[in-house]
């Protein structure tokens, strides 16, 4: 009898955390989400943008995003892939960037992504 209990209570305590897995997983998504404004936000203040550069870049660098985020977690590509691929990105968009930012600016932003690019390496050579 008291093996029954057990075995039910570790099945409703099981199921209980896997109904927790979703409400987890969008909670994580937010705080992702929400780091991802802040370092825009950071990015608009390093580069003293104007009201009507942020207005017309952020929804640039946001469309970029996902896909540098998706070049970043892609495990199946080596360092030097990824490198390129994630230049490949920024080219893409340069064009369009380099017509709203000031030529400092531009300059600033292409040392940021630098800085970037060598911080995520450094990441990955300390996790291994």
């Amino acid at each position: 009898m008291k093996k029954t209990a057990v075995v039910l209570a570790a099945g409703a305590l099981g199921m209980f955390l896997t109904a927790m897995t979703p409400v987890q997983a969008l909670a994580q998504q937010a705080a992702a989400k929400e780091q991802k404004l802040d370092r825009l936000e950071e990015l608009s203040k390093q580069l003293n943008l104007t009201p009507e550069q942020k207005a017309k870049l952020l929804p640039i660098l946001k469309a970029d995003a996902p896909k540098l985020e998706a070049i970043k977690n892609n495990t199946s590509l080596t360092k030097l892939q990824k490198l390129e691929q994630i230049r490949a990105v920024h080219q893409q968009s340069d064009p369009q960037v380099k017509a709203i930012l000031t030529p400092e600016q531009y300059q600033q932003l292409q040392t940021i992504r630098q800085q970037e690019i060598q911080s995520m390496a450094q990441r990955k050579r300390a996790a291994q």
